[in-house]
């Protein structure tokens, strides 16, 4: 295409957007009832098609040009002293989202924009403004360079609201935070573009900080609430959207971390989870329906609540942007059992996160270490007065960290997390440990992870017999001891946790050599419960009883039995270079099965 076409183009694009303005306005101002209900359809059908062209040809400076004389003709257009006022309205209904979209065609046209969506918010009504922007954000959810202006937008109205303050950005938060996180987690838009995005999504939070200060009262109290939910989903989106080792995120995290002093959140509170449940009843009450509906909108919040102290775990500098003092709070929940359970329960949200890089979990389970480590509180059991509320969420925290030592791709980051599943375990009453063990089982499908589990139990057995020997041997201990000798681990429901692996629900016997790891763990915990009580003459768990004994032999062992010596006959007569492999891994099976099988034999023949 020569200079001259190009040159030709441009003016024709320019002067059919003036007389489509012209046409509009005409129409308008007529209030012609033969013309369609919108009248501006055709403006936007044309803007689209300027704009499409632009986007879909990046190196087309012809059409790049041919979109910045078409909006500035729009923006000249509006900023005529002589327009009418509904013609301005009508207009606004339709040409932010038109607008929009030529954002991401260059920077020029990205200015433009702005000054176009400016112009509107100057001359129509904020309440209206907030409105049209919002369904304007719905329509360009994805490209995060035509949100661009909207979000500019919307920072700039809020600030205009003459009343019902904390009602209108009420509606306006969950589009706004829907959009960022659309646009920052499925576009395919580079960090920059990303980092832009939330700079803007910074600029609408010092706005509505700025509303705030115009407050007083409980209208104050609300929106200060919602600005911090705003702030704490911001945080979560940020984390999952940028390279937590880029120098622009520990930028935009200290930006969102300052407006903390102004929302009067501390480490404390949110870690616990306390400053999130209040902030959530003020903004919405105690109305659970409509708490549970708003809140799917900010399902966020409790992600960004424990990443907010992760972040200020990470680095001294974003904790100074919160003025928070970390080592003191880390040492008020070594010293608090409740506030560090409180921890635990908010914790789950980021170890259960999918989205969540493995880096930023691996800082949590640090944390987590952190406040499990040297001389902890632990209370006894009588002085928690509602323990039970806090098993849910540490077994849904235990369940979060178990999902970490599975599939962490990292050696180092499943050892600690391993480490820190233990102490959350050990920091558990064992009136409930035992169940929570058991439930965590049931709720396993990992054979390694059912063994690790069930080596757990073993462990725990072990101690508490450890412990009753010693009591037993040492009556001024005995007198002194306070605690309650009960043996929570020593009962008949040891048996089932073994016949749930040797013999599955489903239908036995297990699966080998893929449930291998389970079936060693299983045999090695029966042997261990079948020679405790043998030794010490006791039978707590009822292993000892005849009908167990032949329960075990027959239903459990014998099964067992054939199916490993099948196994092992099918693979000496194979020659897949597979079988030795399969063999091997049996061996250590057939090895404690056998044990096994010759206990339960001694202890029939001794019964008979």
């Amino acid at each position: 295409m020569s200079v001259a076409n190009a040159d030709d183009r441009s003016p024709s694009a320019a002067l059919r957007t003036i007389d489509i303005l012209n046409s509009c306005s005409k129409s308008i101002e007529a209030g012609d009832p033969h013309q369609s209900d919108n009248p501006v359809s055709e403006l936007v059908e044309f803007l689209d098609t300027i704009s499409d062209a632009a986007a879909s040809a990046p190196d087309n400076e012809d059409a790049k040009h041919n979109a910045f004389e078409v909006l500035s003709e729009i923006y000249e257009y509006l900023c005529s002293p002589s327009l009418d006022q509904t013609v301005i309205d009508m207009l606004a209904f339709e040409l932010p989202t038109a607008v929009s979209k030529f954002a991401g065609v260059s920077d020029r046209c990205l200015e433009i924009a702005n000054c176009v969506i400016d112009q509107f918010i100057a001359m129509c009504s904020p309440r209206d403004m907030l409105s049209i922007l919002c369904e304007a954000l719905s329509k360009t959810i994805k490209a995060s360079a035509c949100i661009a202006p909207l979000l500019s937008g919307l920072s700039k109205v809020i600030l205009s609201i003459r009343k019902h303050h904390f009602e209108q950005v009420k509606e306006a938060v969950p589009i706004i935070v829907k959009v960022l996180k659309v646009a920052s987690w499925e576009s395919d838009d580079g960090e920059t573009e990303v980092e832009s995005l939330f700079d803007r999504a910074v600029g609408i939070a010092n706005s509505i900080r700025a509303v705030c200060t115009k407050l007083e009262g409980r209208s104050k109290e609300k929106l200060c609430a919602l600005l911090g939910l705003y702030v704490l989903q911001s945080m979560a989106l940020v984390s999952v959207s940028l390279n937590h080792n880029n120098p622009n995120c520990h930028r935009l995290v200290s930006q969102f971390l300052l407006f903390f002093p102004y929302c009067s959140l501390s480490y404390l509170g949110l870690i616990t989870g306390s400053d999130v449940d209040k902030m959530t009843t003020i903004v919405i009450g105690e109305c659970t329906e409509d708490k549970d509906d708003y809140m799917s909108c900010l399902a966020y919040v409790k992600h960004g609540a424990s990443l907010s102290v992760i972040w200020g775990h990470i680095s001294d500098e974003v904790a100074q942007a919160a003025e928070e003092d970390l080592t003191a709070v880390k040492d008020e929940l070594r010293s608090n059992q409740m506030r560090r359970w409180q921890t635990v329960g908010m914790l789950k949200h980021i170890y259960c996160f999918v989205n969540l890089p493995w880096d930023l979990k691996k800082h949590a389970i640090n944390l987590l270490l952190c406040i499990t480590d040297g001389n902890i509180s632990q209370k006894c059991d009588d002085e928690l007065a509602d323990l039970s509320s806090y098993v849910p969420n540490l077994f849904a925290a235990l369940q979060a960290i178990k999902m970490i030592i599975i599939y962490a791709p990292d050696t180092v980051l499943r050892k600690l997390a391993f480490d820190a599943f233990k102490r959350v375990l050990a920091d558990i009453p064992s009136s409930q440990r035992f169940d929570i063990l058991k439930a965590l089982i049931t709720n396993t499908d990992s054979s390694s992870m059912i063994a690790i589990l069930l080596d757990l139990v073993r462990g725990e057995m072990h101690m508490e017999n450890r412990k009753r020997l010693s009591m037993r041997n040492d009556e001024a201990q005995q007198t002194e001891n306070k605690e309650c000798p009960k043996l929570f681990f020593w009962n008949a429901t040891v048996l089932e946790l073994v016949e749930l692996v040797l013999r599955p629900p489903k239908g036995g016997p297990p699966s080998l050599p893929e449930n291998n790891d389970a079936v060693q763990s299983a045999l090695n915990l029966y042997r261990f419960v079948l020679i405790t009580e043998s030794t010490g003459k006791t039978n707590y768990t009822e292993v000892l009883s005849k009908i167990n004994l032949l329960k075990a032999y027959n239903e459990w062992l014998l099964p067992l039995r054939t199916l490993v010596t099948g196994i092992m006959a099918e693979n000496r007569n194979d020659s897949v270079p597979l079988a030795d492999d399969t063999a091997c891994t049996l061996n250590p099976v057939e090895l404690v099965l056998y044990r096994c099988i010759e206990l339960v034999e001694e202890k029939l023949k001794q019964s008979a």
